[in-house]
């Protein structure tokens, strides 16, 4: 089978590294006794960070949004277009300061629920313009794959008097459910 088609490679901003390197040292710094912590992290944090990087992609295809980061465990997530729900951009304090954005990938039925997100990724140059351009090509590739309206029947046709029939008990049962919540909550 074909790889198909790559419409948008992600770029990684150096200022990434920074990031992942400055927070968790700050963060450390703010409690005092983890100071030493810090310093640790930060020597570590250098040298794992960017091969970190190096493993780490984000492609926009056809139907698909490829995700690939990790060091020993690597992760690679491909997430159909149209399982996607939301790409929810985010950007806390240090970010900000970095000039950094990142999205959460959230997805229909997703099986994570407890985090919220399927795939949290931080620090792609355009942040806004890659999630503009998933979100396009969902659009895009719903509009294509939708099937055709179905033909209106004539007001004079059988079918005109069931849909009505169906919809009248649909109705009904809606206000025997009401009625019943209304009755157990005692309003």
């Amino acid at each position: 089978m074909p790889e198909p088609p790559v419409l948008r490679e992600a770029t990684f901003d150096p200022k990434v590294k920074s990031y992942w390197i400055w927070s968790p040292v700050l963060v450390f710094t703010v409690l005092i006794v983890t100071i030493p912590i810090a310093i640790l992290y930060a020597i570590i944090a250098q040298l794992l960070i960017d091969r970190y990087l190096t493993n780490m992609s984000c492609t926009l295809t056809e139907r698909t949004l490829e995700i690939k980061k990790g060091i020993l465990n690597k992760t690679e997530s491909t997430i159909p277009l149209e399982k996607i729900t939301d790409l929810q951009l985010f950007q806390g304090p240090v970010m900000r300061y970095f000039g950094l954005h990142g999205f959460k990938v959230e997805t229909a039925g997703q099986s994570n629920s407890g985090t919220g997100s399927l795939v949290n990724i931080v620090g792609i140059v355009d942040t806004k313009g890659f999630r503009k351009d998933v979100l396009a090509q969902r659009d895009r590739l719903q509009d294509r794959e939708q099937p055709r309206a179905p033909v209106e029947p004539a007001a004079d046709s059988l079918e005109t008097g069931s849909t009505q029939a169906v919809l009248a008990e649909i109705r009904d049962t809606l206000g025997r459910i009401e009625e019943r919540l209304k009755s157990t909550s005692g309003g």
